[in-house]
């Protein structure tokens, strides 16, 4: 420093010290943008099985055929490294890419297009600057011609998508409202929990709809109603109750299923307690559907009647009693209840079908790294025996929902992993 005058040292201190905050910032910002990438649960849908993280490359089915996740690590061929900021929030927020090529909307840019502009600059820095490149190539979609056009999502994104970040409702509190932006947002629990309609889209987008979070059916799973509804939905359920699930996979009565196993392990129980009570009070302020379920007195069980009153009775209690209880009870927070159970109480059936055919797991959370697994029966069972039981736990221990019919559990069979049966 020999030679430099008082005041040219000083600014050099200044200049140093400025960037050393600077610099500190931006740390903060991307370990915010790590957080944020979870509460996304980004990797579920960017991550194949065994592969790179963020690579790509997952299979999707969609009722016109399968598509492939894309590489979102920073390679600047077959990555993101070559986007901007503005192209960066134009693919999460519209659904375009950095060449103009429209996404499918398998691509949750509805929801996304409530992230604020704090967000997406934090999401942007982690990706771009901490997220490892990944050389791998992009895998075109198997949509046949013409329908793997994509100029028509001009007109899709046109009728069905929503611009603007959310805003927050000044009649709701602070806490009413960082649920609400999380839920509708980046969270996009509407892909899953809420229905579709005839273009594919989500029916509703937020609750002023009672359409959403009432429950949809995507890949052989349905995803139950997080309204209010006192048997189908989340009405018997209390704050606690979720914040809790959302932690750890597990209420003292239920258990997480199918595609919300990996939304638990991967996303939901790194959330901050702040941001997961206020997901509760979010969905807790949520009034019932029209909910068609009425239900019945706990009467005692026939399980060995092979007559119309339970034909599924015998096999429940040879394949299901031992984890469940013959009462449908199951153990408190190992096997999960089956009477007045949401899972199994929806109109439709898909999640219990596949469950019993395809088993399930729970998901693998700090507080059970190792988790619990339910096995597979779709190789003993025959459709009429899958149908027997999913309708016997449907409608006993004072469930009342509809039966399932052998053809309901084929469909599913036929599109799933389940192998066929011996019998």
């Amino acid at each position: 420093m020999k030679g430099l005058t008082p005041s040219l040292l000083a600014l050099l201190v200044l200049s140093a010290s400025a960037q050393a905050a600077e610099d500190t910032h931006q740390v903060g910002q991307i370990a915010h943008g790590e957080y944020l990438a979870r509460v996304g649960d980004c990797a579920a849908c960017h991550t194949a099985p065994g592969g790179m993280a963020f690579a790509g490359g997952l299979k999707m089915t969609t009722p016109v055929g399968a598509i492939y996740s894309t590489n979102i690590t920073p390679d600047k061929t077959t990555g993101i490294g070559a986007y901007d900021l503005q192209a960066f929030a134009d693919a999460l927020r519209k659904g375009i890419r950095r060449d103009g090529t429209r996404l499918y909307p398998a691509m949750p840019y509805p929801s996304f297009a409530k992230i604020n502009d704090e967000d997406i600059r934090d999401l942007y820095l982690y990706f771009t600057q901490q997220v490892t490149p990944v050389v791998q190539q992009n895998k075109a979609s198997d949509i046949p011609w013409p329908l793997n056009m994509r100029w028509p999502l001009a007109m899709w994104d046109g009728i069905f998508r929503e611009d603007g970040a959310y805003q927050p409702d000044a009649n709701q509190s602070a806490q009413w409202n960082r649920g609400a932006y999380l839920v509708q947002g980046l969270g996009h629990c509407g892909s899953c929990h809420t229905p579709r309609g005839i273009g594919f889209q989500e029916k509703a987008l937020n609750q002023t709809d009672d359409a959403y979070l009432s429950g949809g059916t995507l890949e052989g799973w349905h995803a139950a109603s997080l309204r209010g509804d006192a048997l189908s939905g989340l009405g018997s359920w209390n704050a606690e109750d979720l914040t809790r699930f959302l932690k750890t996979g597990h209420s003292d009565r239920f258990a997480a299923f199918g595609s919300m196993v990996d939304v638990v392990q991967d996303s939901t129980q790194h959330l901050s307690d702040e941001d997961l009570q206020a997901i509760a009070a979010y969905l807790k302020s949520l009034p019932a559907g029209d909910e068609q379920i009425t239900p019945t007195a706990n009467q005692p069980l026939a399980l060995y009647s092979t007559g119309q009153g339970n034909p599924g009775g015998q096999a429940y209690l040879d394949n299901c009693a031992a984890c469940h209880r013959s009462d449908g009870q199951g153990y408190r927070n190992t096997f999960p209840q089956l009477a007045h159970n949401p899972a199994l109480l929806a109109e439709d059936p898909a999640s219990v079908i596949s469950i019993i055919l395809n088993g399930s797991r729970t998901p693998m959370t700090i507080d059970a790294p190792t988790g619990l697994t339910m096995p597979d029966f779709g190789w003993r069972l025959s459709d009429q025996q899958v149908a027997q039981i999913a309708t016997f736990v449907r409608t006993s221990w004072g469930n009342n929902a509809a039966p399932v019919t052998a053809d309901q559990v084929k469909e599913i069979r036929e599109n799933s992993a389940a192998k066929p049966s011996q019998q």
